[in-house]
């Protein structure tokens, strides 16, 4: 069960971090070439990675193990790291947010009604840029509670309380986002918001979560079975060799085992025989307790036996004299 929940730990992850690398990549590229500049200024960037790598490992890493792991089958050695269900999540939310992150970026200015484009304005933050960021932001911060099943689950709030770390770092995700927004000025390239921008950005990153409905009920066989990663099968010299492999490894465990088991027996044997002589020594301590000399019991034992087979007369001593008095 551990082992199945690490894999889905790691498929979680990656699902995650492949849709956010994806729509930011594909943002700053776009942004670059339409406009000079990057949408995504450096310092939101480095915080971007942060909720990518450090936050969202931590997120999604430690989800606990649960009876319904041990349903299903068991993976294979030849099953994909990323699945067909896994890029279907993770084309589908890249959509969403590329629509999303482009019409920002081309259009902010006129739906949002500012008086200036974060592309026309080249060292100072702007509202625009803000907006782009803080939307960005909220839409992973959503995703990431969808990325939490990688199965085609539609409930991604089962068991979401029983992960503290997971609720920890969402709710410090969030608070420090606020922060950023609203007081990082200047050095985080960002300026504060009202209350209706920041309505916008919460809203367009809870889509994600009506969004991830949606691209579920897609079937994965519209992904063709060729993008998986990691599904090419064993030549049949590698899988020789793997069974070679596999068989020393084996039996190279069964010798340790063997002499780990042999030490044990000898260390059992050695004690039972212990505990024997400080039983019989303290026996015979017990039953002579004013003898002065220390002896040892089996020097007292063999002592009295000699003492016995001294005042023993010999088997063949009453036969000779019966003889002497039928003699007489």
């Amino acid at each position: 069960m551990w082992g199945r929940n690490v894999y889905d730990s790691i498929s979680k992850f990656l699902q995650f971090q492949l849709t956010v690398n994806v729509v930011a990549v594909m943002l700053c590229f776009i942004g670059s070439c339409a406009h000079g500049a990057s949408p995504l200024k450096a310092v939101p960037m480095l915080w971007v990675n942060l909720i990518m790598d450090t936050f969202a490992s931590l997120a999604l890493a430690t989800e606990p193990p649960t009876a319904d792991l041990l349903k299903r089958k068991p993976y294979g050695r030849t099953k994909p790291l990323i699945s067909r269900t896994m890029l279907r999540n993770i084309i589908g939310h890249a959509i969403y947010q590329m629509i999303v992150m482009l019409v920002i970026l081309f259009y902010g200015k006129t739906l949002f009604q500012l008086e200036e484009a974060s592309y026309e304005v080249k060292d100072a933050p702007t509202e625009h840029g803000t907006i782009l960021f803080n939307a960005f932001v909220w839409m992973q911060i959503f995703n990431e509670i969808n990325s939490r099943k990688v199965h085609g689950e539609r409930n991604v709030f089962k068991g979401v309380f029983n992960n503290y770390i997971f609720v920890g770092v969402v709710f410090g995700t969030t608070c420090a986002q606020i922060i950023l927004i609203q007081f990082g000025g200047y050095a985080f390239s960002t300026t504060g918001l009202n209350w209706h921008q920041w309505l916008i950005c919460v809203a367009i990153g809870a889509v994600e979560l009506l969004w991830g409905q949606v691209v579920a009920t897609v079937p994965k066989s519209v992904i063709p079975s060729g993008m998986r990663l990691g599904t090419q099968p064993f030549t049949q010299e590698e899988a020789t060799q793997a069974r070679m492999l596999w068989m020393r490894s084996l039996k190279r465990v069964q010798h340790q085992i063997r002499v780990a088991n042999a030490f044990k027996k000898a260390g059992h044997e050695r004690n039972r025989r212990l505990s024997l002589l400080a039983e019989a020594s303290s026996n015979s301590l017990k039953s002579s307790p004013n003898d002065a000399s220390p002896a040892h019991w089996w020097t007292k034992k063999s002592s009295e036996s000699d003492i016995k087979l001294k005042g023993m007369k010999p088997a063949s001593q009453p036969l000779l004299e019966e003889e002497d008095d039928t003699n007489v």
